[in-house]
């Protein structure tokens, strides 16, 4: 217990009477989660009528519960001054445009160098929050808008917008072939059954629910530049989902996207294909309610230099072939 960190205090309403200490402590002490309430109750910064009490203990109302929200190091603290480009920043959010080939976690062969590290350098106080703030991410060659906590309030609300699908996440992506129109993939996503480094359509209780909605916002001869928005933020949910419609997205060679060349490509198209080596998605668009008042963020990303390029040239051969071919372009 922590002495030097001044207590929170409520008082129990009758109504919560026959309720368990922890269940109600979370209703009353909403900004901190459950599990970090449950650890403060087991180390005595969380008491009822001034005692320790176990997390079980049935409160009769009217008690007197306590509160010391004493800040632990969540994340090993180690701080990296490696460029970020923020998008929004106040005390409680950080909304972070990711490049392509930053990976977001340390882990096994990156054990620095990360988004992580690059956060702790920006707000070293970040080390008390789980997983320096970071509540959901994109992969290394994944570019664009990622939402970060900056306090335990902020980190539990938007957990828990995470987790009701109430954060708005738009992405851009390049797919193969010819998409007619638009449509949804609900497909539950889980672990490869036999490539432990996939993710694939597998049936439940395997696979999570798992929905994604697209749109198509122009078509090119070979390829087509596709909208998409999460309802469920799976891993590699966009790849999986839009490789199982045999629309892989160009470039994402671990679910299909191989090479393909419009028939009579000319050899800059041919170059800037072969040289985009990363799955073509962007995560253009962030909007979520600001956890503390609740006001509406809405952050927007544009395209990365390597996208914008492909697209560039990619829209230029079509019209050089639309007087033979038929105009399939259908933009934004």
């Amino acid at each position: 217990m922590n002495d030097s960190i001044p207590p929170q205090t409520l008082q129990i309403p009758l109504a919560q009477a026959g309720r368990r200490f922890d269940q109600v402590l979370a209703e009353l002490f909403p900004d901190y989660s459950r599990s970090r309430l449950t650890a403060w109750i087991k180390s005595g910064d969380a008491l009822l009528d001034g005692a320790i009490a176990p997390p079980r203990q049935i409160v009769k109302g009217g008690e007197t519960v306590s509160v010391r929200a004493v800040a632990s190091q969540e994340v090993p603290l180690a701080p990296e001054a490696i460029s970020l480009d923020i998008r929004y920043e106040d005390a409680d959010v950080l909304v972070i445009n990711k490049p392509v080939g930053l990976v977001v976690h340390p882990g096994a062969g990156n054990p620095a160098g990360t988004l992580q590290n690059a956060l702790l350098h920006h707000d070293p106080r970040l080390v008390e929050i789980p997983r320096a703030g970071i509540v959901h991410r994109l992969d290394k060659d994944t570019s664009g808008l990622m939402v970060v906590a900056r306090t335990l309030r902020a980190h539990t609300a938007l957990v828990e917008q995470l987790s009701e699908r109430a954060m708005h996440r738009q992405y851009e992506a390049l797919v193969m072939g010819l998409m007619i129109s638009g449509g949804s993939v609900d497909a539950p996503v889980g672990r490869h059954p036999k490539d432990r480094v996939k993710q694939a359509v597998v049936d439940e209780p395997t696979g999570r629910p798992a929905v994604t909605h697209y749109r198509v916002r122009e078509r090119f001869r070979a390829h087509t530049l596709v909208q998409c928005n999460l309802e469920t933020g799976r891993t590699h949910q966009i790849r999986v989902h839009m490789a199982h419609i045999r629309h892989p997205l160009v470039g994402d060679t671990l679910y299909g996207g191989g090479l393909r060349l419009p028939k009579g490509a000319s050899a800059e198209l041919a170059e800037v294909l072969r040289g985009f080596r990363r799955q073509a998605l962007h995560a253009e668009r962030l909007e979520f309610a600001h956890p503390v008042g609740g006001k509406t963020i809405a952050v927007e990303a544009e395209r990365p230099a390597d996208l914008a390029a492909l697209v560039l040239a990619l829209r230029a051969d079509t019209q050089a072939h639309s007087g033979s071919e038929g105009d399939v372009r259908l933009r934004r």
